[in-house]
């Protein structure tokens, strides 16, 4: 209990306790916000037109369009409608939308437009316990009983389902002598549909036609595509009438299923609708608010990923901090590299990133190796600390000014780099290297000075990863266990390795 209770006991419980949230919180996101650990991610967005075309008769004008309706298979971004002078109303419930106008001459022109994401492969299932009513039909003479009989009796010999089973005969390339002449000569996806519907029927089957759109680009001015859907069971299950695959696939979107009319024009003539599709492709990233907002989920609005782009901007650099911070304390407190200051290569990795690495390299060294030099020369000054630091500083400035123009003249971005080296920590860098140098010698300053560089580009290394300021943005949760990770590494009091090297030969006098 007493090893529970201490400092690295509850450390350790801390450390648990932000895993098992951080994996949480991640979990969450990827599977209902629709993070990604990939910053290249993209969501496809589809845009359907429905465009309704119709000669108006002169009486007042009254459009019936079904419409898909929010379900599991995909998300709706947003729903639309481009009809001037018409009074539009949407029938949530029926999933219709009416168009409503005073009589008219010309050739009328009206669009439903609706974007959806998010759609997926389901198994096209609608439950629905009470059986529907279903009418068998009845047989023009015996010729035509027998030649459904023997139909059937091809059909039987296949395997799975009555449906498919169906299907399956009626789109083989060679016919039997009964199909070829049960179907007829001009094979339309409707009058497929109807036939197998009248073949299902003879055995008591419910079958009904369903209306959507395929999905796929480029797809223009074309008539809406059929499914067959046959009640099994205690559910409706959707079949490709050419193929006779079941389940809904992930690029089809219902508008109308069963007895209901896919369009309904009142005052016109001549009427019909066509679809076009268009894809488009947005970042899964800027998708996540949508998501949260289809899952009535109000903890996005507390989140950084609701805040303007120019807050969330600042803060995907402060999210690689802790893990920048997390690599100095490895470095420093296990490998046991000592540094010019603790956080110094976190900050001087950060420049490195702004400037580009070979560039800020060269330029941060030119400007250290100058300040050196100018700090060596104000020695013999004799002048107090606050007073020389501040010189340093000065001078520091006055070197990147100089530095920053020539390269602007000379087009050289190596030296334009110059301008984005933190001031004062660069000079400070430049202050503790002489004292060093002054107190332990020149090996001691050039040795830190060369282990400070080195924890920078490893530093740089890892944060300058666009995968890793993703994730570290997308999942700040792990800030917690970096925290924890950190606050552990705290209590360790146990050998570094580059001490182990240096007290090697006490081991073996022991």
């Amino acid at each position: 209990m007493k090893k529970i209770l201490s400092v690295r006991g509850l450390l350790t419980l801390f450390l648990l306790l932000t895993t098992i949230f951080a994996v949480w919180a991640t979990y969450y996101k990827i599977t209902v916000w629709g993070f990604s650990f990939k910053p290249t991610e993209k969501s496809d967005v589809w845009t359907i037109d429905a465009h309704v075309s119709f000669q108006p008769t002169g009486e007042p004008i009254e459009v019936s369009l079904s419409t898909p309706s929010i379900a599991k298979e995909y998300k709706i971004l947003s729903e639309d409608t481009v009809a001037k002078g018409y009074e539009v109303q949407k029938d949530d419930k029926n999933h219709r939308i009416t168009m409503r106008s005073k009589g008219r001459k010309n050739k009328q022109n009206v669009y439903y437009r609706i974007m959806i994401y998010d759609n997926e492969d389901v198994t096209g299932k609608v439950w629905e316990k009470t059986p529907p009513k279903i009418k068998k039909p009845a047989f023009n003479d015996e010729l035509q009983e027998a030649m459904i009989n023997e139909i059937w009796t091809l059909a039987d010999a296949k395997e799975g389902s009555a449906a498919r089973r169906i299907i399956e005969l009626l789109n083989e390339e060679e016919l039997a002598p009964q199909v070829d002449a049960f179907l007829p000569v001009k094979k339309s996806p409707k009058i497929m549909a109807d036939k197998i519907i009248y073949l299902l029927s003879v055995k008591g089957i419910p079958a009904r036609i369903v209306r959507g759109v395929k999905l796929a680009e480029k797809k223009h001015s074309s008539r809406a595509d059929l499914m067959l859907e046959v009640y099994e069971g205690s559910k409706w299950k959707i079949y490709d009438i050419e193929t006779g695959e079941d389940g809904l696939p992930k690029n089809f979107v219902i508008f109308q299923r069963g007895g209901v009319s896919l369009l309904d024009v009142s005052g016109g003539v001549n009427s019909e609708v066509k679809f076009a599709v268009a894809k488009s492709v947005i970042s899964s990233f800027k998708m996540a608010g949508r998501r949260a907002k289809y899952e009535n989920s109000r903890l996005f609005n507390w989140t950084i990923y609701d805040l303007p782009s120019l807050e969330q901007n600042a803060l995907k650099w402060l999210m690689i901090f802790p893990l920048g911070i997390l690599l100095v304390v490895l470095l420093r407190n296990v490998v046991g590299i000592s540094t010019m200051g603790t956080f110094t290569p976190m900050l001087i990795a950060m420049s490195l990133i702004k400037t580009g690495f070979w560039a800020g390299f060269i330029c941060f060294s030119v400007i250290v190796m100058l300040g050196l030099l100018i700090r060596t020369l104000l020695t013999r000054l004799n002048l107090l600390l606050v007073p020389r630091i501040s010189a340093v500083v000065i001078f520091v400035i006055i070197i990147m000014q100089v530095l920053t123009v020539f390269g602007y003249q000379a087009d050289w971005r190596v030296i334009a780099s110059a301008a984005f080296f933190p001031i004062i920590i660069t000079a400070w860098i430049i202050e503790r290297a002489c004292i060093t140098w002054e107190e332990d010698g020149a090996r001691n300053a050039i040795k830190q000075i060369v282990n400070t560089l080195f924890v920078a580009v490893v530093t740089y290394l890892v944060v300058s990863s666009s995968y890793i300021r993703h994730i570290m943005f997308a999942f700040n949760e792990w800030n917690f266990v970096i925290l924890a990770i950190v606050m552990l590494l705290g209590t360790y009091t146990g050998y570094r390795l580059t001490e182990i090297k240096r007290f090697a030969a006490l081991v073996k006098d022991k």
